[in-house]
This record gives structure tokens, C-alpha cells and sequence, in this order.
């Protein structure tokens, strides 16, 4: 097409600070070319040129301009055709495209805004016009890749919150199973890393302690269900707060019994003499239920029994119900030392009594019997804690 002069006075235009762009000149007239260039460039854009509709839309494709100037009248493809071949891409349906043109007849504008244009400049150019519309449009689009980014950065969010939730769902799932067995701050560690993996099976030298309700089976037999459950929640309630107080690892409930021990999962400092802190303190507890009990008409009181030795420790169950326990002679020896405790009395095994004989008063019961072990088995009797030792 031929170029048009602009017979307007020319006007000085001062560089402005807008930011920077590309931008595609499409135009079959050189001289039409050069002009915008020169103009374009003054204000710091930067600029690279096609003369033709098929070299135009290579150049789009192989780096995308931030907006492209149009020429309407071109040889082959026209700037109408080119506008649909960029709004059919993708990756280039959201640049701004301006068309240029010598003709005032609104059809031919309808059409361009049909193909997908986003405004017209006419020909002669005035540059001020030019150069503002220019910078509107670069404008909107700076917008909407901003709109996109933070889309984007948002999308990403989400998925990291997501995530997050999960792993925090999940997080939680654990620690309140691990919460059955295991006080809340050893339940953290574990989740932490600060302990290895409790449930895989390993051995430990563990100190076991065993308590049960005396006189439990005479009252459950004549007692009202509601009363015997009401007495086992605060029984269980005065001795779970033990179990967390001392970070004993409860491993059951069995109606009025309760089996913990000491040492598992994570290795602490005197584990037997933590237990029998922990059986006094229970002691006490005890006698003040039986106290409240007595008054409704219960006799119930307290037996403890505390022994110390290897066993195997770890998951025990099913995938639908898993139970953290211990297994071995030590468990077996505490259970028992339970069950020939008298209401009131806490019987240990010769080894918890050589780890806290200087920090207890006790009596040497010497060899008894206990079910299930051929030999007899020496306990004792503890009577209290030394002065200054474990309550205050």
C-alpha cells in the first residue's frame, strides 16, 4: 500500500519513562516501517519489523512481542486475516493487537474488531495518539500478566496449603494415635525425629508396671452397671494423669487394671525409680477414691506391682487395630507381683529394689511363688520414699 505523508507541523515529543516493550511493526510500506520505528524507539521501546501477513506470524510464533502494530491493506494475508490467525493462538490471543489504517469506513472497523482487534490508529499517524495508545494497551497487559502471575503464584498456594493441610491432617492423625501409648511430648518427639520408629519391633530393657483395683469383681457383681462404669472413669481418669505426669508408655486398659512401662521408646535416666515415683504418687490418688468410694458404699483399693527386664517391644494387632506393647518374663513378673499386692501395697522385683534402695523404705518379703514362673521369685514391699524423693 502507499504510504501517506502527514501534512500536520511536526510536533517535538520528549521521551517519556514508560516501561519497557517489544513491538511488531507490520507493515508492506518501508518507509511506513521506518517511521514507526524511529518513533517507537525514541520512546524506549523496542521494536522489530515484518512486511508481509506470513513472515508477521512467524515472528509472533518464534518470540511472542507485547504488542503487535498492524497494517490492514497488505499484499497476500491481510492484517484482518493475520488478526484471526493470532487470536486462534493461545499462546497469543490475549496480546494487544492495533490495526493501522488509511479507511474511515466503519465496516472495514467492524471487521477488524470482528478478527479481534483491539483498537485502530488511522492513517496519516498522529504520533502523541499513537504513542498514548500504545502505552494504554501495553498497560493492560502489563495488568493481566500480573493478574496471571499472581493467579498462578495463587494456584501454587493452594496446592502448598493443600499439601500442608494434608500433611497437618495427617500430622495429627498420627499424634493422636500415638497420644494412646505414649505421653503428648513423647508423641511429638517421635513425629519430630527426635526417636526412632516405635512401632518396628526391637528389644529394650524396659521397667513394667502392672496396677489393678482390689475388691473390683465383688463390687462389679453388685453394683449397678452405671456406678461401675462412673467408678472406672475416675480411676482411669486420676491414673492416666500419672501415666502423662511421669511420661510413663501406656500400653492397655484392662477394666481396673492398667499396664505401663518405662524406658520405651525413648531411652530415659532411671527408669525404675521414675516407676515407683510414679506407684506412690498413684498410691495416694488411690486412697483418696476409696475415701469417696467408701462413701458410697465401695471397698476398693489399690494393688501395684513393678518389675524390670528385657523385652520385645512394638506394634501388636492388625491394620484395623494396632495396639503398642511389650512382651516377655518382665511383663509376666510385674502382672504377677499385681496380683499379691494387698490394697495399698506396691511389691517390686530384687532388680527395680537394687535400682532405688537408696531412695526408698521397704520390706524384704523373700522368695514367693508366683503363677507361672517354676522358681521362686524374691520381692519386696515398698513402704515409702526417702525423704526429699519424689513428692514434695
Amino acid at each position: 500500500m502507499n504510504a501517506q505523508a502527514d501534512s500536520r507541523p511536526a510536533v517535538a515529543l520528549a521521551a517519556s519513562p514508560a516501561a519497557p516493550g517489544r513491538i511488531l511493526v507490520v507493515d508492506d510500506t518501508p518507509a511506513n516501517v521506518k517511521l514507526l520505528e524511529d518513533l517507537l524507539r525514541f520512546h524506549g521501546y523496542e521494536v522489530e519489523a515484518a512486511f508481509d501477513g506470513e513472515s508477521a506470524l512467524a515472528a509472533l510464533r518464534s518470540r511472542p512481542p507485547d504488542l503487535l502494530l498492524l497494517d490492514v491493506l497488505m499484499p497476500g494475508m491481510d492484517g484482518h486475516e493475520v488478526c484471526r490467525a493470532v487470536r486462534a493462538d493461545p499462546s497469543l490471543a490475549m496480546m494487544p493487537v492495533v490495526m493501522v489504517t488509511a479507511l474511515e469506513d466503519r465496516e472495514e472497523r467492524v471487521r477488524g474488531l470482528d478478527a479481534g482487534a483491539d483498537d485502530f490508529l488511522s492513517k496519516p499517524l498522529n504520533p502523541p495518539e499513537l504513542v498514548a495508545r500504545v502505552r494504554s494497551l501495553l498497560r493492560i497487559r502489563r495488568l493481566y500478566d500480573t493478574v496471571q502471575r499472581q493467579a498462578a503464584q495463587l494456584a501454587a498456594w493452594n496446592r502448598t496449603l493443600e499439601a500442608r493441610v494434608a500433611e497437618q491432617v495427617a500430622h495429627v492423625d498420627k499424634l493422636q494415635r500415638l497420644k494412646r501409648f505414649f505421653s503428648p511430648q513423647l508423641a511429638e518427639l517421635i513425629l519430630a525425629g527426635g526417636a526412632d520408629d516405635p512401632l518396628e519391633s526391637h528389644r529394650r530393657d524396659v521397667t513394667v508396671v502392672f496396677l489393678d483395683l482390689r475388691g473390683f469383681t465383688a463390687f462389679a457383681e453388685s453394683a449397678e452397671p452405671e456406678e461401675v462404669m462412673a467408678a472406672l472413669a475416675e480411676f482411669h481418669r486420676a491414673m492416666g494423669h500419672r501415666v502423662l505426669e511421669y511420661q510413663g508408655t501406656l500400653e492397655r486398659f484392662t477394666g481396673d487394671g492398667l499396664m505401663v512401662f518405662f524406658n520405651d521408646p525413648l531411652p530415659i535416666q532411671q527408669p525404675a525409680r521414675r516407676a515407683v515415683e510414679m506407684a506412690f504418687a498413684m498410691q495416694e490418688d488411690a486412697l483418696k477414691l476409696a475415701a469417696q468410694w467408701k462413701r458410697r458404699g465401695y471397698d476398693l483399693g489399690l494393688g501395684i506391682g513393678i518389675a524390670q527386664g528385657y523385652a520385645t517391644v512394638g506394634a501388636i494387632g492388625f491394620e484395623g487395630r494396632i495396639d503398642y506393647g511389650a512382651i516377655g518374663t518382665v511383663t509376666n513378673m510385674a502382672n504377677r507381683l499385681c496380683d499379691l499386692a494387698e490394697p495399698g501395697n506396691i511389691l517390686v522385683s530384687q532388680r527395680v529394689m537394687n535400682e532405688v534402695e537408696e531412695s526408698v523404705l521397704a520390706d524384704d518379703l523373700g522368695e514367693v511363688s508366683l503363677h507361672g514362673f517354676k522358681r521362686p521369685v524374691r520381692a519386696f514391699r515398698l513402704l515409702d520414699l526417702a525423704a526429699g524423693d519424689g513428692r514434695g
